[in-house]
């Protein structure tokens, strides 16, 4: 969820804010993601978390910029310019939309906790895809820092990612 961080202890301290999990689960690093254009962070620094559900949330307030027409990954953009990418499996485009359905379409308002995606997770997994969850904060360069901040279960809003204002 969007929380600014900025002042909290009394003086200026750091302007930071965080996302929340986007689906109920298990956060992991993202370097152990099955998958070096997530692990390497060549589409950004965040987190991932393995889905025990199928349904994914708005892990922070946003604009939706892309549903992507195989529903299986959407973009968001925050108030203060984070460029928010959920990209729900690993090679799941490939199921074209198949056990997918999209709740949100691109220019939509959303509000952390709000339902992005549902699939069936059962029938992803027996078509054999992985459904770790990456969650990436594409524009990083623009921050002084983005950096994981939990591990093990995680429930939807729970904090995954701390992005520090240069």
């Amino acid at each position: 969820m969007f929380k600014s961080l900025k002042g909290i202890f009394g003086g200026k301290g750091e302007e930071a804010y965080t996302l929340g999990s986007p689906a109920k689960g298990k956060a992991v690093p993202l370097a152990q993601v099955n998958d070096p254009t997530f692990a390497d962070g060549i589409l950004g620094k965040g987190a991932a978390v393995i889905p025990s559900e199928g349904k994914i949330y708005a892990p922070v307030d946003g604009t939706v910029g892309m549903m992507f027409e195989t529903k299986h990954a959407v973009s968001l953009t925050t108030e203060y310019g984070a460029e928010i990418l959920v990209h729900v499996g690993l090679d799941t485009v490939e199921l074209k939309g198949k056990f997918y359905e999209g709740h949100v379409k691109a220019g939509d308002k959303v509000k952390a906790g709000d339902l992005l995606i549902s699939f069936d997770i059962d029938q992803v997994k027996a078509a054999g895809y992985d459904v770790v969850t990456p969650v990436l904060v594409c524009n990083t360069d623009d921050y002084a820092s983005v950096d994981e901040v939990a591990s093990g279960d995680v429930s939807v809003g729970d904090a995954v990612v701390k992005i520090t204002k240069k």
